[in-house]
C-alpha cells in the first residue's frame, strides 16, 4: 500500500482527494493536516510515503513544510497542489525537494496515477505547470549568461559520459524504461544511474536533476 497524507487548509479539498485516492486498491490515506505545522508530528506518526500538500496555506504554507521534511532523514516524497495554474512558487517548491506538482483540478485518474508514479520514483508535473516551469527557468537573460545556468554547468561536468546522458533525459521528462530503451540500457542501469547523478548533484529527486539540466540549456 502506498501511505499518503493529505494536506491542505480547506476541509472540502481533502474531502475531495480523500475520496479519489480511496477508490484505488493500492492507496490508504493515513491521515490529513490542515496545516503544514502539523506535517512533522503526522509524519513521525505514520510515516507515509507520500505527502500530498497545498502550497499555500494561512498557517505554515506548504514550501516551509517541504523544508522542513526535507531536512529529516528519509522524508517520505512531496506532491504540492495548487489551484493557480501559474503559480510564482512552482520553481521554489521543486527546489526545495518537492516531487511534483499538480493543479487541484487535475481528473481523479491522474492524480491517482500521480501518486503511484512519485512512489515509483517518478517526477510528476501537470502539463499548465510545466510549461510554466520551462517559461520561469528560459525567461529573463539569456541561457548561457545567467548564473544559474553557471552553476547548472559546473554540476554537471561532475558527471559521466553516460551520466550526462541519463541526466539529460531525465530533463526531457523520460521515464526509466524509456531511457533504458533509448540508450540501450537494462533498466538497473538506469537506476543505478540516477542514484549515482542524485549524489553528485547533491539532489534529492529526478526533479532536480531535471531543472538542473534545463537551466545548463541542455533540455
Amino acid at each position: 500500500m502506498i501511505r499518503v497524507l493529505l494536506v491542505d487548509d480547506d476541509p472540502l479539498v481533502r474531502s475531495g482527494l480523500r475520496l479519489m485516492l480511496s477508490g484505488a486498491d493500492d492507496i490508504e490515506v493515513v491521515a490529513e493536516a490542515g496545516d503544514g505545522g502539523e506535517v512533522p508530528a503526522l509524519v513521525d506518526e505514520y510515516a507515509p510515503d507520500l505527502v500530498l500538500m497545498d502550497i499555500r496555506m494561512p498557517g505554515v504554507d506548504g514550501l516551509a513544510a517541504t523544508r522542513l521534511l526535507r531536512a529529516r532523514p528519509r522524508p517520505p516524497a512531496v506532491v504540492m497542489l495548487t489551484t493557480f495554474k501559474a503559480d510564482d512558487q512552482v520553481l521554489s517548491a521543486l527546489r526545495a525537494g518537492a516531487a511534483g506538482f499538480l493543479l487541484k483540478h487535475t481528473p481523479p485518474a491522474e492524480i491517482v496515477a500521480a501518486v503511484r508514479r512519485v512512489k515509483a520514483g517518478e517526477p510528476v508535473l501537470s502539463p499548465a505547470v510545466t510549461e510554466q516551469l520551462i517559461a520561469q527557468v528560459t525567461q529573463g537573460t539569456a541561457t548561457d549568461q545567467r548564473p544559474e545556468a553557471t552553476e547548472a554547468r559546473t554540476r554537471l561536468d561532475r558527471l559521466g559520459e553516460r551520466e550526462r546522458e541519463v541526466a539529460v533525459a531525465v530533463g526531457q521528462g523520460k521515464t526509466n524504461a524509456e531511457i533504458a530503451a533509448e540508450l540501450y540500457m537494462s533498466l538497473a542501469t538506469v537506476k543505478a544511474h540516477v542514484s549515482h547523478i542524485l549524489t553528485k548533484l547533491e539532489h534529492t529527486n529526478r526533479v532536480q536533476i531535471a531543472l538542473t539540466v534545463h537551466h545548463a540549456g541542455l533540455a
